[in-house]
């Protein structure tokens, strides 16, 4: 038996080496375990690759939960890595954008770092202008998660949870969260997320992986071309905070409806498009919440790839990479300037502990949170 405590001042959790897992002989090539270094203060983090009979690979990590890889074909059946990270520990210790990270509590803003649940007041980090973002300063993506082989004779899979604590980072309750990463033969990359509470909490919990579908020589990705199921957006205010309103994308640079070059409108004199430096919003899903259906699929010309994002989630954060500046160097020395990956975060809406017309995200005792998110790959 091998153990590591969690980040100071947290439970101790405990990781069986996959080798002694039950049914690993049979799963073996589906899934493999190696290390990936240690952190400062001593917790070991292990690199978990999903791999299917394509020839697909998927890396993660127990820091954060991180996607660190994903090897994808083109349409000559060439694989190339079409996340953005770095090729080791160090980097995702360092300050980043969030490359690849589960992230919560809560995904994505709350306004003025604050809300109001059951009529008790409750304060958070600011960590994003006056707000709080993707959970706080050492939210989901900065804790290191218990790891197992959950693999079946169809998928490679490892099952990651973290239990974060009462008062952690502001929020009430103690909360366990467990996400499954699995990798079928279908191409499908499968999040599945669950968490219980034993106190009133809030939560949204989402995967923050950069694409670049053109592989890791690729630039901008403004030649991506993407489609949204969504007939409606949540504008902000100058903060990055929506106003509650449901606008509709009807003769807007946000209407994605149907099959659109990310940079024809990138840069349009729109306030919103100011507001995030391009993109940085959430699109209101047409599809009914609780059932898995297609909400985004984009396609890279030149390579042919094409990454379709399902899920049961109400929304989808699209944001453009307009904060890579330059100042992160990632795998083989990349440097990672201003829209060189995107992101389709599955969500519930920014916010909406502050705006009761939003859909819930209140969890309660008694009461368990269910959500899966899937990536499909494939080429034209």
């Amino acid at each position: 038996m091998r153990t590591f405590s969690s980040l100071v001042g947290l439970a101790v959790f405990f990781l069986t080496p996959l080798a002694a897992q039950p049914g690993m002989a049979q799963n073996t090539k589906r899934l493999t375990m190696k290390s990936f270094g240690k952190t400062p203060d001593g917790h070991e983090i292990d690199l978990y690759t999903l791999t299917n009979k394509k020839g697909m690979e998927v890396g993660i990590i127990n820091y954060g939960g991180i996607i660190v890889s994903v090897k994808a074909p083109d349409r000559q059946g060439q694989f190339a890595d079409v996340v953005l990270g770095f090729d080791n520990l160090a980097g995702y210790l360092a300050k980043n954008p969030y490359f690849g990270a589960l992230v919560g509590r809560y995904a994505n803003r709350i306004g003025a770092a604050k809300f109001t649940l059951d009529g008790k007041e409750y304060h958070l980090p600011v960590n994003d202008g006056p707000n709080c973002l993707h959970g706080g300063t050492n939210g989901f993506n900065s804790r290191v998660w218990t790891a197992k082989d959950a693999s079946t004779a169809g998928a490679g899979k490892v099952k990651l949870q973290y239990v974060s604590v009462d008062g952690e980072e502001g929020f009430p309750g103690t909360l366990t969260a467990t996400v499954i990463y699995s990798l079928d033969d279908n191409n499908e990359l499968r999040i599945e997320y669950a968490a219980t509470t034993d106190r009133p909490t809030v939560l949204n919990l989402t995967n923050h992986s950069y694409f670049n579908l053109a592989g890791p020589t690729g630039g901008e990705i403004v030649n991506h071309v993407l489609t949204l199921e969504s007939d409606k957006y949540t504008p902000v205010n100058a903060t990055l905070i929506p106003t509650g309103v449901l606008q509709p994308v009807e003769g807007t640079p946000f209407d994605f409806r149907k099959p659109t070059r990310i940079g024809e409108r990138i840069d349009a004199d729109d306030p919103q498009l100011k507001y995030g430096v391009g993109y940085d919003h959430n699109w209101v899903l047409t599809h009914k919440p609780g059932i898995i259906a297609l909400a985004a699929r984009v396609e890279e010309p030149t390579s042919g790839r094409v990454l379709e994002v399902l899920t049961d989630q109400p929304g989808v954060q699209f944001y453009t990479g307009n904060q890579l500046d330059g100042t992160v160097t990632g795998k083989a020395g990349k440097v990672y300037a201003k829209r060189m990956g995107l992101c389709l975060e599955t969500q519930h809406f920014p916010d909406s502990p502050n705006k009761p017309e939003f859909p819930s995200v209140v969890l309660r005792p008694g009461h368990a949170f269910h959500s899966t998110t899937v990536f499909r790959f494939s080429a034209k």
